[in-house]
């Protein structure tokens, strides 16, 4: 009774106590449908279980128990890394070769309802488009034919994405690994191919030394000649200017000797020695000429006279002794 009269005596406080509670309720369904769409984010939201827009960037408020967000899709460039897959070439080798994958989102709606798990179905056609562009080419145009196969690869990726909102801007072929026999052989050939540009390479160097070395022989014997030769001509030069002086100086001495005699002569003349004193002085002038350091004696041109000379020579010595 008594806890009656004090229900019955506050029926204010209940009544706000159940509007507290419905505001509190209020503001928490109001909060939770209240939805922060990132930067590079899309949200896709569903009412009643079908789709019904695609959030953008910025505060969002969703229609309680009716609207609720589906996905929240990145829209930057995802990266995927796959396992190995072994693949066979037309000449039929197998190895193992590991992708990545560069794709962005470009409609987040296909993305969204287009294929059950994107990374999924990506890896999957990253495998089999790979095994189909490896399986037209051999050993060798795999391992050098990188750039093909990121291409073609690329454009298949892109062109089967598609449906699903999906863009595929790149693929890389990450590494290819043959069988280890393959390594094997391909490591003794390359080590072959190394030692025989070695050889080449050998071989050349010696073939230039040896042009190098002929050409400096021959250089040097040629520079050789020219030098012996310029020596022959200035020697020959100066023997040439050796005897021409030597020449140049009898000449000047029979030159002044003539003179000497011509001035002795015309002295005597002058004197009027008779013929016997002019005889006399020429042979003085004879004998000194003989007793003197010369090497060479000119004799008169006529000898025919000589015993005449000398028979007045004597004359004239015994006329001294008488």
């Amino acid at each position: 009774m008594k806890n009656f009269l004090i229900f019955e005596a506050n029926p204010g406080l209940i009544v706000g106590l159940v509007l507290g509670g419905i505001f509190l309720l209020a503001l928490i369904i109001i909060i939770a449908n209240v939805k922060i769409i990132g930067q590079t984010e899309k949200g896709i939201v569903e009412r009643l279980g079908s789709y019904r827009t695609t959030y953008g960037t910025g505060i969002h408020v969703m229609l309680p128990f009716f609207d609720r967000l589906a996905h929240r899709i990145d829209m930057r460039e995802q990266v995927r890394d796959f396992e190995p897959q072994s693949v066979i070439t037309a000449d039929n080798v197998t190895m193992k070769i590991d992708t990545v994958v560069f794709y962005c989102v470009t409609d987040p709606k296909l993305f969204a309802y287009g294929v059950e798990n994107p990374a999924k179905a990506i890896e999957f056609l990253s495998a089999t488009t790979l095994r189909n562009i490896i399986g037209e080419l051999d050993l060798d145009a795999t391992l050098t034919s990188r750039d093909i196969i990121n291409e073609k690869m690329r454009k298949i990726l892109d062109a089967a994405t598609d449906p699903w909102g999906i863009k595929v801007t790149r693929v890389e072929v990450k590494n290819i690994l043959p069988p280890r026999d393959i390594q094997e052989a391909m490591e003794r050939q390359m080590r072959a191919e190394r030692e025989k540009r070695e050889q080449i390479l050998l071989a050349e160097g010696n073939k230039q030394s040896a042009i190098l070395q002929a050409q400096g022989n021959k250089e040097s014997m040629i520079l050789n000649a020219e030098a012996e030769k310029e020596s022959t001509i200035r020697r020959a030069e100066g023997e040439a200017q050796k005897l021409l002086a030597m020449k140049t100086a009898e000449a000047e001495g029979i030159r002044l000797v003539r003179q000497a005699e011509a001035d002795g002569l015309k002295a005597l003349r002058e004197a009027n020695a008779d013929s016997a004193v002019l005889t006399m002085k020429g042979y003085e002038a004879l004998r000194d000429v003989a007793s003197g350091n010369a090497t060479k004696i000119f004799l008169p041109s006529d000898l025919s006279g000589l015993g005449a000379v000398a028979a007045t020579i004597a004359e004239t010595i015994d006329k001294k002794g008488k």
